[in-house]
């Protein structure tokens, strides 16, 4: 079982910035991709953005949601199995859940956070 600890949410106005952290208790050789998706009141889970080649920062990949591209940035701290979302410019529509997932092992399993709320309000 892989345990992801999430921390960074909170209320921020609009046009400012929030960074996330995720933490998997996972080796890092293990994980095939990390990633954070967001999810509204009556409204599916969404992808955010997601880092796949995590073993090495020269060649991780990067994939971001087209709403929030050019705001947000995913990477990965040193050699731990842990990503940070820092987000920049949010608007009002970025209030949401946000989850981190990391998809792990040969067998492609994934692994979901709590959840962090981030509310962005004048």
């Amino acid at each position: 079982q892989v345990q992801l600890v999430e921390s960074g949410g909170g209320l921020v106005q609009p046009g400012g910035s929030l960074r996330l952290s995720c933490a998997a208790s996972a080796s890092i050789r293990s994980i095939n991709a990390m990633g954070w998706y967001r999810q509204t009141p009556g409204k599916q889970r969404e992808l955010v953005a997601t880092i796949t080649n995590l073993r090495t920062s020269s060649g991780a990949r990067t994939n971001y949601a087209d709403s929030v591209k050019g705001r947000f940035t995913i990477s990965r701290e040193n050699a731990k199995a842990t990503v940070s979302l820092q987000m920049n410019s949010l608007e009002p529509e970025d209030t949401a859940v946000y989850f981190c997932n990391a998809n792990v092992g040969v067998a492609l399993i994934d692994y979901w956070g709590q959840g962090t709320q981030v509310t962005v309000s004048s």
